[in-house]
């Protein structure tokens, strides 16, 4: 999201009279009540906007991939399921609903929760049989992709996985043990936002909302 970066994290970016951080926990602050932020690329910057965003708490990762913290921090010893997102989603889902469906699969150490595939959008496809993910794929097209939200179980992935810096590391050994678990459930509403013109077309989007809401 260069030049933007340069002088913001880009989950400062700016929406609307907010940032694209700040109205994600807006909406998570009315449904869960302990959120924890990772902050890394100008993350004394990011740590200072978030403490009036009503967080639980900060890890600094700087310097270190995104799945660092899972086996550095004390939510490794975590023994209880974890929503996780990244701050580039906009989402709208159940997480009751989401809740009951990690438990009926019989509280695996990881769920990932798909969306469909969205033109213009890079990422992983699903390729799963009943749940359980075979494997993640950038060249085999099918009705399911990653959208970089999932439930993980700390406690049971680090007995499970290695210490690993990055997620791909770990979905790849869970995948071979085949604990890695997709949802049914898809969100009502998922974007992501990870180039300067994905953040103008979110700003269109939120422009078209708010003229249909005051029809």
């Amino acid at each position: 999201m260069g030049p933007l970066t340069d002088v913001v994290p880009k989950a400062m970016a700016p929406i609307n009279g907010s940032t694209l951080i700040a109205r994600g926990l807006k909406y998570l602050n009315e449904k869960i009540p302990y959120i924890y932020v990772t902050v890394g690329y100008k993350g004394s910057m990011l740590a200072s906007h978030l403490v009036d965003h009503s967080v639980t708490g900060i890890f600094n990762t700087t310097g270190h991939d995104n799945a660092w913290w899972l086996f550095n921090t004390l939510m490794k010893e975590l023994d209880e399921p974890v929503l996780v997102l990244t701050c580039d989603n906009v989402i709208e889902l159940d997480f009751e609903l989401l809740s009951r469906e990690y438990f009926s699969k019989g509280c695996p150490p990881v769920m990932v929760v798909p969306v469909k595939p969205i033109n213009g959008l890079e990422g992983d496809y699903i390729i799963h049989e009943n749940n359980v993910v075979k494997r993640l794929s950038r060249h085999e097209p099918t009705d399911m992709y990653c959208s970089g939200i999932q439930i993980i179980h700390p406690k049971k992935v680090n007995k499970l996985v290695p210490s690993a810096d990055n997620f791909y590391q770990v979905w790849n050994t869970l995948i071979k043990d085949q604990n890695l678990y997709c949802s049914n459930l898809y969100p009502s509403k998922w974007y992501a936002v990870d180039t300067l013109q994905q953040l103008s077309s979110y700003k269109d989007i939120l422009t078209q909302e708010k003229k249909a809401s005051n029809v």
